[in-house]
């Protein structure tokens, strides 16, 4: 159905799909929350103050986790899992210093 039908109908436009920048963002701002205020309960506390070799083997998990459904052409499995392994890596940018914006700067500098 068109914007303009819609309009007429009042039928209310499909929500927009989220953008990728403002959820990083926000996930990332739950991540230093965590950080500066850290609960026993909290997973990604327990991820920020625990041993680093932890995290990083979750990583690792997680991007094998991405490689089998990328292999097995399982899209929704494959979105699961890149969900999984880019917050593994936000929370180890956190644990080492890095920002959203020096990923940003790293990203931009390799356009050509």
């Amino acid at each position: 159905m068109s914007d303009d039908v819609r309009a007429v109908l009042g039928d209310p436009a499909p929500p927009e799909r989220p953008r990728i920048g403002p959820v990083l963002e926000e996930v990332y701002a739950v991540l230093e929350q965590r950080k500066a205020e850290p609960s026993e309960e909290s997973y990604t506390a327990k991820l920020l103050v625990g041993p680093q070799d932890k995290l990083l083997k979750k990583i690792a998990e997680e991007a094998s986790e991405v490689i089998i459904a990328a292999r097995d052409r399982d899209p929704q499995q494959l979105c699961y899992e890149i969900g999984d392994l880019v917050y593994h890596v936000l929370v180890v940018m956190l644990r080492e210093g890095l920002t959203l914006d020096d990923l940003a700067e790293e990203l931009a500098s390799r356009r050509r």
